[in-house]
């Protein structure tokens, strides 16, 4: 148990009670929200620190009393108290250890995943539709929920672009990885002279963020409507359902047409928003404290090739931690837990960051 960060992390828990009281810091809404997260983050951590000590304070009593000379009905009930204490102190502690771990905290996290054609061509399209089933197909294997946020088709049944979330049980702890640049080798359906052509797609993994986390101003947002379309330009709905929603500051745009009604566009258009803000966020943080980001491996950076798809060789290797296996058919299918086994291993031994 690291008692220099719980130190610190009780001295902060003293200052934001502090600043939560604070007329300026009220009046400041996105400042006021943002250390309120922090204080709901920490308190968890705090409470049990306290019992810790209060439970190591009472072991010391007792053991302190135990070293005088008492009758033997009164020690037996000191020595059955003590070891009761013992066992909640460890239990204390490994829920601190727990606590002190914010990749446990994600684990359960929802996600939303965002695939995109490469470089490629419509070959680029196919495969990203390849791998959007093989994340589906592996979602229902484990029972998780999959649903469709966003999407526009290619011309030749692929995808330009994908976008959905991903919810269940540790969902997150086995897709955490799979960002960067995914590159395709193989014969295109098109490609009469069967020569392998390279294309690839590129997959984005945002956690899905609670409202708390990420407040977005209205006045931030700009939103249009219009109406959808298909492949081709063709009209698909006869009102003006489909959503555009400019984020002013970072200029990201998020679109959404796939439902009927305006309202579930607007507020799968502002899931996606939200998701793809907290990874800049995060990203942020990472590259002030990471100046040599590029040199590690598993950046996270999704210009990174991390994965070659080789379907002549039936191959399969991940760049990263030098994985291989050749049950390329499998993995399509869906079957993913061999390799994302290995990625979260390489994880908690530090060879992924």
């Amino acid at each position: 148990m690291r008692l220099e960060k719980l130190a610190k992390i009780e001295e902060r828990y003293g200052e934001l009670e502090k600043l939560l009281a604070d007329a300026q810091v009220i009046s400041d809404k996105s400042r006021y929200q943002k250390l309120a997260k922090e204080y709901a983050d920490i308190t968890p951590i705090v409470r049990a620190l306290e019992e810790y000590k209060s439970c190591r304070h009472q072991v010391d009593e007792l053991n302190k009393l135990l070293l005088e000379k008492h009758d033997a009905e009164f020690a037996a009930m000191a020595k059955a108290e003590l070891q009761e204490l013992e066992q909640r102190q460890q239990l204390l502690t490994s829920q601190l250890n727990e606590l002190l771990n914010p990749a446990s905290a994600e684990d359960d996290r929802n996600l939303i995943m965002e695939i995109r054609a490469g470089t490629g061509g419509e070959e680029a399209g196919l495969f990203a539709g390849d791998l959007f089933r093989m994340y589906t197909k592996y979602a229902e294997s484990k029972g998780w929920k999959v649903e469709l946020m966003s999407e526009a088709s290619s011309e030749t049944g692929g995808f330009k672009e994908v976008i959905f979330s991903i919810s269940g049980k540790k969902a997150a702890k086995h897709l955490k990885w799979e960002s960067g640049a995914h590159r395709v080798q193989r014969v295109p359906t098109t490609e009469a002279a069967g020569r392998i052509h390279t294309s690839a797609a590129t997959v984005a993994v945002l956690f899905e963020p609670q409202e708390v986390e990420i407040n977005i101003e209205p006045k931030d947002l700009k939103i249009d409507v219009y109406r959808s379309s298909g492949p081709g330009g063709q009209s698909v709905n006869t009102t003006d359902s489909a959503i555009r929603i400019t984020h002013i500051p970072t200029g990201m745009v998020v679109t959404c047409q796939d439902e009927r009604s305006q309202l579930k566009n607007k507020m799968k258009a502002l899931r996606v928003l939200r998701a793809r803000l907290l990874d800049k966020m995060k990203q942020d943080e990472f590259n002030k404290t990471s100046r040599d980001r590029k040199q590690k491996i598993g950046s996270g950076d999704r210009s990174e090739k991390i994965r070659t798809y080789n379907f002549p060789d039936r191959r399969i290797t991940d760049h990263r931690i030098g994985f291989t296996t050749h049950k390329l058919a499998n993995v399509m299918d869906g079957e993913l837990d061999e390799l994302l086994d290995a990625l979260n291993k390489a994880g908690r031994e530090g060879a992924l960051a």
